[in-house]
Order: C-alpha cells, then sequence, then structure tokens
C-alpha cells in the first residue's frame, strides 16, 4: 500500500516531511526494491533540517496535493537527510557536479530502479522562475525520457557510473617537502581579501581548514602574512553579522563580502572548527575579542546544543514562522522598547541599528562599523544590554533544532572544546566533551563498530571514515587534556576498524564508506575537503599522533603514505586539500614534547601551564608521572626528570633541543624549534 513512510524515522529532517502527500520512502533496501518491483525510476530528494531552500522546495511542492500527485503516480520517492546519510548525499551531489551544475541544497536527483544517476537539478520551483522549469513538467518530461528514451538514459547513467568510480590519483614526481608548503602558504595568501578576510568576493563562508593552514605555515616558516591574514579573518568574522552577538556561535556563512548577512542556519561543525582555530590564534596574538568569542560560543554550545544523553546536537534552522533570520533580528522600535532610548542610542552606534536597517528592513547586529573594543566600562554596559536583548529574545519562537547526534562532528567539537577547557581552565567545557564522547561510545557502538546517528534513543547509518577520523582525534585531543591511557587504546582500536573496512591497497586512501555498507552503489574515496576536513587529511594527522604517542612505526608509514597518493591532486589544488596539507606538516615536522614530573614536585604544572602562551597545533604533548611504565619503542621511552625537577624534551621535526626545567625556557625553546631553520650557509669554493 502506498503511503509516506517518514513517520517512521528518527530524523527531523525526514520527520519534518511525514505529513505530506508525497509517498516518501527513507533511503534503504526497501526503497531500492519497491523501484525494481515497480520498475520506476526514483526521485531522490535530499536536504537538511536547517535548509531554508529545502524548506521552501517543500511548501511549494511536496506539500502540494496536485504536485504530489505526479511524483505519486510517476516515481518512487525517496528522501534523505544528508546529515544521517553523508555517503549517499556524497554519491549523487558528484554525479550533479559530473552534469556540470553547481551544487547545493535541496538535491533532487533522478535514477534509475537500481539506484544509478542519470540527471538531476537542485531547488525546481512550483512556477517557472529563476530560468528553470516549473517542478512538474520536469517530473513529466524525465519519466517520459524513461520511458520512451532508455538509450538515452543508458547513456547518462553509464557515463556517471565511470565518473564516480574511484581511481588512485597519477603518482606525482618526488614527495611532500618543506619548500613546497612554504611557497604554497606564501601564494595562497593572496587570495585572502585584504580588507574584510576570508576568501576574496561573496559569497564568503570560513574555510577553516584553510585558514587553519595558512595559520600553522605562517608559525612555521616565519610568515607574518599568513598570520596576519587570519587574523584579519578572524576579526571580521567575529564582528560581523555572521555572529550571533547576542547568544554566541557563529552561522555557517555570509551571503556578502563583508560577512554581514549570514546564511542564519547554526551548524556544529562550523562552530567547533572556528572554535579551535581562534583557541590557537588566542593562544599567541591574546587577543580579547577572541578569548570573549571563545567563551560566548563555548557557552552556547553547552546551553543550547547538547542532546539527550550528552551528545552535541547537529544544527539550528535558519528559519523560524516560515521566515529566515526572523529569529535573530531587530527593529530599532524594539532596541528602544528593551533599553530606553538613552541606552538604545549608545547601543544603535556601535552595533549599526538604525530606522531603516540593513537587511530587509531589519537589523543585523554587528560591528562592523565599531570594530575596535571600547573602554572597559563601556564593552560592560554593552555586554548588560545585549543581556536584556537576548532575554527579549528568549520570548519569540526558537528556529528548528536538529538534535540528532553524528558521530563526525561531535568529534569535531570534542577535540575543540577540549583544547579550548585546558587553555581557558574550565572545567565544565571539559565536562561536556567527556560526557559527548562517551555518549558516542556508549549509544553510538555496536559490536566494535561505530554508527554514524544517534536520535530519539535509536542510533543508526553505517559510520563513515570521518566518523572515525574525527572521533580519534576528539579522543586523542582528550587524551592529551586527561591524560588517561583508555582514549589513545579507543584510537588504536578505530584506526584499526578503518584499515580492515576502509583501507584501500589499490588507491592508496580510506573510502568514505565500510566494505560492508550494502545500499551504495560506489565506495568514493577522495582527499578533498568538503565542510568538515577529509578523511585521509584528518587520518595523516591522527597516525602520526599515534606514531609518536606509541612508537609503532606503521602508523607513520601509512601516514606517508597517504600523503604521498594525493600529492598530485595536492598541487593541482591546494586549497582544496588543506587538511591534508596540514598533515603533511605534521608529517615533514612531528612536533612532540614531553614533560616529565618528579615526585613530590609541582613543576610540572608550570611547564604545561606555559605552553599555553604559544601556539601549537598537531603538537603532541605528553605529561608523564612515571615514565617507567612507558613502551620502549615509544619516543617518550627514556626521557627522566634532571635533578629531581619536573623536565621538558622539545623534538619538532628531526631536531631534539637540551631538555629544559624552567617555564620560561621552555617556551623560548619551544619559539625557537617550531620555526623552521634556515639553511646553513654554503662554504667558499676551494681556490
Amino acid at each position: 500500500m502506498s503511503r509516506n513512510r517518514l513517520v517512521d524515522e528518527t530524523s527531523p529532517y525526514l520527520l519534518q516531511h511525514k505529513d505530506n502527500p508525497v509517498h516518501w520512502w527513507a533511503w534503504g533496501t526497501e526503497a531500492l526494491a519497491e523501484a525494481k518491483r515497480s520498475n520506476k525510476p526514483i526521485l531522490l530528494s535530499v536536504g537538511y533540517a536547517a535548509c531554508h531552500w529545502c524548506h521552501v522546495m517543500a511548501h511549494e511542492s511536496f506539500e502540494d496535493d496536485a504536485t504530489a500527485a505526479v511524483m505519486n503516480e510517476l516515481f518512487v520517492n525517496v528522501k534523505v537527510d544528508r546529515e544521517e546519510r553523508p555517503d549517499i548525499d556524497t554519491i549523487y551531489m558528484t554525479a550533479l557536479h559530473s552534469l556540470g551544475e553547481h551544487g547545493g541544497w535541496p538535491l533532487t536527483m533522478f535514477l534509475t530502479p537500481d539506484a544509478e544517476p542519470f540527471w538531476g537539478g537542485t531547488y525546481f520551483p512550483k512556477e517557472p522562475q529563476f530560468g528553470r522549469a516549473d517542478f512538474v513538467s520536469v517530473l513529466k518530461e524525465v519519466s517520459r525520457v524513461f520511458a520512451e528514451e532508455p538509450q538515452s538514459v543508458r547513456h547518462n547513467a553509464t557515463l556517471l557510473a565511470e565518473r564516480l568510480a574511484p581511481k588512485r590519483p597519477e603518482a606525482a614526481a618526488g614527495a611532500l617537502a618543506e619548500s613546497m608548503l612554504a611557497e604554497a602558504a606564501g601564494r595562497l595568501v593572496s587570495v585572502i581579501d585584504p580588507l574584510h578576510g576570508g576568501l576574496q568576493g561573496a559569497p564568503k563562508f570560513p574555510q577553516t581548514s584553510f585558514l587553519s593552514f595558512l595559520w600553522r605555515a605562517g608559525l612555521r616558516y616565519g610568515l607574518a602574512p599568513c598570520l596576519d591574514a587570519v587574523d584579519r579573518t578572524l576579526r571580521h568574522i567575529c564582528q560581523g553579522g555572521i555572529y550571533d552577538h547576542l547568544g554566541g556561535g557563529f552561522a555557517r556563512y555570509s551571503v556578502d563580502e563583508k560577512w554581514l548577512v549570514p546564511h542564519f542556519e547554526k551548524m556544529l561543525y562550523d562552530n567547533a572548527q572556528l572554535l579551535d582555530l581562534m583557541t590557537e590564534v588566542w593562544r599567541e596574538r591574546r587577543s580579547p575579542l577572541l578569548a570573549e568569542r571563545i567563551a560566548e560560543t563555548a557557552d552556547w554550545v553547552l546551553r543550547e546544543m547538547v542532546a539527550e544523553g550528552g551528545g552535541f546536537a547537529a544544527s539550528l534552522d535558519a528559519d523560524s514562522e516560515g521566515e529566515e533570520g526572523k529569529f535573530y533580528v531587530w527593529s530599532e522600535a524594539e532596541v528602544v522598547d528593551v533599553l530606553g532610548a538613552e541606552d538604545a542610542g549608545f547601543f544603535a552606534e556601535v552595533y549599526e541599528v538604525t530606522a531603516s536597517g540593513n537587511w530587509e528592513g531589519t537589523t543585523i547586529l554587528n560591528r562592523l562599523q565599531a570594530m575596535d573594543r571600547l573602554s572597559d566600562e563601556d564593552e560592560a554596559r554593552l555586554a548588560e544590554m545585549r543581556r536584556r536583548l537576548f532575554a527579549r529574545r528568549e520570548g519569540r519562537i526558537r528556529p528548528g533544532w536538529d538534535d540528532k547526534v553524528l558521530a563526525d562532528w561531535n568529534g569535531l567539537t570534542i577535540a575543540a572544546m577540549a583544547k579550548a577547557a585546558d587553555v581557558f581552565g574550565r572545567a565544565d567545557w571539559l565536562g561536556a566533551t567527556v560526557r559527548a564522547y562517551a555518549f558516542v561510545v556508549e549509544h553510538m557502538t555496536r559490536e566494535g563498530r561505530l554508527l554514524h546517528a544517534a536520535r530519539a534513543g535509536a542510533a543508526k547509518a553505517p559510520a563513515t571514515s570521518s566518523d572515525y577520523a574525527d572521533m580519534i582525534a576528539g579522543g586523542l585531543q582528550l587524551a592529551a587534556v586527561t591524560g588517561e591511557a583508555n582514549y589513545v587504546a579507543d584510537a588504536e582500536g578505530w584506526a584499526d576498524v578503518l584499515d580492515r573496512h576502509y583501507w584501500s591497497e589499490a588507491l592508496g586512501g580510506y573510502h568514505f564508506t565500510a566494505d560492508d555498507t550494502d545500499d551504495v552503489i560506489v565506495r568514493t574515496l577522495t582527499g578533498h575537503d568538503e565542510a568538515t576536513p577529509n578523511a585521509n587529511g584528518v587520518m595523516v594527522s591522527n597516525l602520526m599522533q599515534l606514531w609518536l604517542l606509541t612508537g609503532k612505526d606503521a602508523y607513520r608509514a601509512r601516514a606517508e603514505a597517504i600523503v604521498q597518493t594525493f600529492l598530485a591532486p595536492i598541487a593541482r589544488n591546494m586549497l582544496a586539500h588543506a587538511s591534508l596539507l596540514l598533515g603533511g606538516l605534521d608529517t615533514l615536522a612531528p612536533q612532540h614534547i614531553v614533560i616529565v614530573g618528579a615526585d613530590g614536585a609541582d613543576g610540572a604544572g608550570e611547564l604545561t601551564a606555559a605552553l599555553h602562551r604559544l601556539s601549537l597545533p598537531g603538537a603532541v604533548v605528553q605529561v608523564l608521572d612515571d615514565p617507567a611504565g612507558i613502551a620502549g619503542t615509544s619516543p617518550a621511552a627514556g626521557k627522566t626528570a634532571l635533578d629531581g625537577a619536573p623536565t621538558a624534551y622539545v623534538c619538532i621535526g628531526p631536531q631534539c633541543a637540551a631538555p629544559v626545567t624552567a617555564a620560561d625556557a621552555l617556551v623560548d625553546t619551544v619559539r625557537t624549534m617550531r620555526a623552521l631553520p634556515q639553511a646553513a650557509p654554503e662554504l667558499p669554493s676551494a681556490s
């Protein structure tokens, strides 16, 4: 019996469509079997809960009885939450790109009954507009072609299948070198907007992996323009409308070049990555603005993004009451009503509040016209005003909350929050990360294997390589902060699962899906980043850390092999492979700092605290109370406290420094060691 089956799902996005007159199926073997049984093409619709244009197409077409009737007659209709099944989204978004179309959501693809893509697009309007045919006309024409021109369908399906099949990148001449990375960073910094930061033009996405590479390369190679470009970008993001100045947290991107007008949804992964980068930059430059944004964003995560059981929730919607951004924008009259005329006048000057507004007749709060910090007294006064406006905003109808827990996004957040908790001494942040990690381990693991998504007491969807890579990264950061060995043991176990079920010996990298994921038509394998870092790049850094922690050389060998596999694609498009560039830095210049304590001495704490004065992205810091228990294969083996005093050993790249026992000496040593040594001058030739 035909019916809408989404009522049986747990995904908030799928449940948004449970009352549509469309006879939706969720992706899976039953839906694919129905397509084969009926010999109808599949209409695949992919979106996510916080997607504005997904809502628009749903209201226009999927809630319309007449449109739904055409869909039900001609197609097997399958709805996918791209966050719950990123593997499905990746396959069919890649197919769309192969057709020469721009990507985006909603993704609308047409498949054969064997789930092979043959044509598609993104948003289709109900009535002809934006140069696009109306959706019903598209449906009827696709159905006609499927029935009357099977050779055309087969041609497209075969062509796309060939393009989807993963291929080993061509072999690169030579190997990755420090000079290549230094030259790349010096060249790539030119794409940063010299006025507003971020990549030049609009729209502007944070591009956090790329900024992280520029930051780390700037530290390593003494490239001040790279460091300044990252600092400038973060400053504008933090003061722009893309930041929620009342509640904390960053929106997904800005539609303009000034970071003023956001696409209002807040995604967990963006905030995790920005939190991590801001913490690293703050360690070096001590900006009060960054310290505030770090605290406000971490507190927002704890206040609004903790799901039942302790995992971190996926997103907040862009829309409320059917309007994009309505929850976040203000009128001048409402600001005056909350603050009173005198305070509102001061607040308006700083946050660009005007009668006409700065977006569609309303005001997006921002400080782009008042970037510099005011006096402590004025900033305290503004903070109190923001508190009052926040209290008023809490009475509004809130945007939708997607409270499903995703293993990969949780891993990113755990790593960032644990690092920030350590640097800023916030036990509440650390406690939240420990609980989130425990939730994934306890509720999203089955027979030693991770699951990708969890909600309403159910964990589902096969894990991707990113789930493992990001959870390993989160666990290793928790190990560094807490000193607890179980996190390293978990990381080793998950790395073993990746090797057994995701590694491709033929292609030289990790597939996105496991070898036993049975409802995908192809197992993709790439090295380029999307909105989140690629699993292959993350794993290079993870494997290098595991090598430093355990001394097992197989980890280092695999990390170097991955970088070598993707070296040619990296050289062609470095910006798209930033996570692999970061991993490459870890293979060329691994950073290992071992602090050995002494019985009854408290100086080890002073040494670890001293490291917070420096940015050390990618560094492995081990604090050992009893070095006797360290395995002989570990690089930390044999290191002892000198003269009964806590002692730090610093090795970066192929060089190790003399051990130090004073905090200031440790800072000086690391600062010197982390920068690439200048080449020795050539000796004069004999005459």
